[in-house]
């Protein structure tokens, strides 16, 4: 009759997670929610004991859509400016809080890898294109729309980067596609090193949540390797708030994001797709 979801992380602040659930074409749609980590082990502890009964309230509702956007900048190339290498995090939160960590950083840092260009008067010969995606949260409808929008364009992305994983210290960037990337990109991870983000892995599938939908498509994907220990003590919940946020390792995801923007930019030859 119903579904309950023991919230995910181990906040133990008693804050519900949030998230959707997705049903089967084929069966009956029931209700479903989340509940807090402790009313999880409560329940848990209860039903050792004998019959668990609840009383299930819920108030969501979907209402119709409405028309949203996406945001687009462009730094245009010097050499290539019709090709595109794209750094990016996305609008919108759930409403339970204010979408710091997710994805206000992710915004944020795309934004501050233009503005470090700028500072720094680097001349990218790729066009840097920073995308701050709408409807990532339920429905992917912005990198969708993306992706119809640039049907004719999509060989000519190079590659793209989204951070929507929080701001915790970024141990290095993990690429999505074909495992040639990574060696491809070793001299980043020296530049790196330094300050503790040397570290590269890599992915047999498109990584980076809205730019997945332009990895299936064949555009190389990459998204900084981030700390994540806390993060999900506060991921969809009312403590995703701008408190959270460490600017230190903000300004260390930013610069992971630039880096790799930078070399990708520049970068001689072709990448795998």
């Amino acid at each position: 009759v119903a579904s309950l979801n023991r919230s995910a992380g181990g906040s133990q602040n008693r804050v519900p997670h949030t998230g959707q659930t997705r049903y089967d074409d084929k069966v009956t749609k029931i209700p479903a929610a989340a509940v807090t980590y402790e009313d999880a082990d409560l329940i848990a502890a209860l039903a050792a004991q004998g019959p668990v009964r609840l009383k299930l309230t819920l108030t969501p509702q979907t209402l119709p859509d409405v028309e949203s956007y996406n945001v687009v900048a462009d730094l245009p190339g010097s050499e290539k400016p019709d090709e595109v290498v794209i750094v990016s995090g996305h609008l919108d939160s759930w409403d339970l809080g204010t979408g710091a960590l997710d994805d206000g950083v992710g915004v944020a840092s795309a934004m501050q890898v233009a503005n470090l260009f700028k500072q720094l008067k680097l001349k990218p010969k790729r066009t840097l294109r920073v995308i701050a995606w709408m409807n990532e949260e339920n429905g992917f409808r912005g990198p969708v729309t993306y992706v119809e929008t640039h049907a004719k364009e999509l060989d000519k992305h190079f590659a793209a980067i989204e951070l929507d994983l929080g701001a915790g210290h970024p141990l290095g960037f993990i690429s999505g596609g074909k495992p040639e990337l990574e060696n491809i990109l070793t001299p980043v991870n020296e530049v790196l090193r330094s300050s503790g983000a040397g570290l590269s892995r890599n992915e047999p599938q498109p990584v980076g949540s809205d730019i997945t939908v332009l990895g299936a498509k064949g555009v190389p994907t990459f998204e900084p390797w981030v700390d994540q220990r806390t993060y999900f003590n506060y991921h969809h919940t009312p403590a995703d708030t701008l408190d959270k946020v460490n600017p230190r390792e903000l300004q260390e995801n930013a610069a992971v994001m630039s880096v790799l923007a930078y070399a990708l930019t520049n970068l001689s030859g072709p990448l795998p797709r």
